[in-house]
């Protein structure tokens, strides 16, 4: 078996590294036997499985465009078995982008997914500017992310099904379910001979992905319904998305059972706020991962928030008006900010105050010295303000989509600062 995977039950909360990068880049970028005729790879932090059957390859997930050739090379160093079919397990950059090199190669392979898919590529061919900028944010790179806009950027699939699809290779069966997840165009791959699980992004061994901040709609019960139903196939090797394999069937039925009572707590929480006519504030001020399950650290908030997956809940059941009146038809920010500081005696006054609390209330320090930039956006004292601040709560923050944000607001302040001092 991969030494990468966890086998431990009695220390399996604390088998893996402490951050969000600790935790997907395990993988040494060469394809190995995990089981027999299974091979597994991770490849730029994203994992792929290639099923050997005497019909060829059944590969779930192909990784992203720039890793291809290296996908390509590994998984041809193991096997020369023809690629008779892939799988996407959803249709992110990261997962079903990496299939180029085997059609240069000649390969002709089938492509199943689910049905939403499609959809998918199709509203990633209006939205691609939106979303470079929505990866430039949340994992700072300044350069953006080259999103597929045109037809020909994607690999559309021959087959797609709706709810449930069984595949026959080499008499194996492979059978493919639909969940919505991080995605609504989720599928997890079962492969009961060898009691084996691909779960794609269901399972990655952190908080589950399911509030981010800038994207389209999370699915927090139904990742729910998908861990439960993984929980009970009796898998002996669970196969993820990202990050490390999980052996044993009894660690991966709590893993994924943990999971998603952790997932339906939230959601309780967040539905009992609703129901009472609690503002998003207060609701989101009490949801909380079950006091016995914290101490798992594949719970650790390391991507995602609880807070985040109640705001996604919220925006299934509810509008958008969080339940402040001033909120429903607010002033502009800016004349918000120039307000706040005139009553305040000036930017100068915010940006001590701001200084002030910046150890003892980052949160309320940020406020500020973001009010402190607005109200005076020529005063490199408000920018050197933000560019503290901010610095300093992205430092402390565990998850990576609120690290990237917050540290957002520093890089524009540093470009803010940077045109004032050349006198732009």
């Amino acid at each position: 078996m991969s030494e990468t995977i966890i086998n431990d039950t009695d220390n399996i909360d604390r088998t893996v590294g402490g951050s969000v990068f600790e935790r997907f880049f395990t993988g040494r970028n060469e394809a190995s036997y995990v089981a027999p005729k299974t091979l597994f790879m991770t490849a730029n932090y994203v994992n792929l499985v290639a099923f050997e059957t005497s019909k060829g390859l059944l590969m779930v997930d192909t990784g992203m465009e720039e890793a291809g050739e290296a996908v390509f090379g590994e998984i041809r160093k193991q096997s020369d078995a023809p690629l008779h079919t892939v799988v996407f397990t959803h249709g992110h950059l990261d997962h079903a982008f990496g299939l180029r090199p085997w059609f240069e190669a000649g390969e002709k392979p089938r492509i199943i997914a689910h049905e939403n898919v499609v959809d998918r590529y199709r509203t990633y061919m209006k939205t691609g500017p939106m979303n470079s900028n929505i990866n430039r944010v949340q994992f700072g790179i300044e350069a953006g992310v080259k999103w597929p806009q045109q037809y020909g950027d994607f690999f559309w699939p021959d087959t797609t099904y709706r709810k449930e699809l069984t595949l026959h290779m080499g008499g194996e069966r492979f059978e493919l379910h639909h969940a919505q997840g991080e995605t609504d165009d989720a599928t997890w791959v079962w492969a009961p001979e060898r009691k084996i699980v691909c779960t794609g992004d269901l399972w990655v061994g952190i908080l589950p992905n399911c509030g981010n901040p800038q994207k389209v709609q999370r699915h927090p019960e139904g990742w729910a319904d998908a861990l439960e139903a993984i929980a009970s196939l009796g898998a002996e090797i669970l196969l993820p998305g990202h990050g490390q394999p999980v052996e044993g069937a009894e660690v991966i039925r709590e893993c994924c059972s943990n999971t998603a009572e952790a997932l339906r707590a939230i959601v309780a929480t967040t539905l009992e706020g609703l129901n009472a006519g609690k503002s998003h504030e207060e609701i989101l001020a009490a949801v909380r991962i079950p006091e016995h399950l914290r101490r798992f650290s594949y719970l650790d908030p390391l991507y995602d928030r609880p807070e985040f997956i109640a705001r996604n809940v919220i925006r299934k059941y509810g509008g958008w008006w969080d339940g402040v009146s001033s909120h429903v038809l607010p002033a502009p920010m800016e004349d918000r900010a120039k307000e706040i500081a005139a009553l305040a005696g000036g930017a100068s006054a915010l940006i001590a105050r701001a200084t002030e609390l910046t150890s003892t209330d980052p949160r309320l320090a940020c406020h500020l010295a973001e009010w402190a930039a607005l109200a005076e956006p020529d005063n490199p004292k408000a920018h050197q303000c933000v560019i503290d601040v901010f610095n300093h709560r992205a430092e402390d923050e565990i998850s990576l989509m609120g690290r990237g944000i917050l540290s957002h607001a520093a890089r524009k302040s540093e470009k803010a600062l940077a045109q004032i001092k050349e006198g732009r």
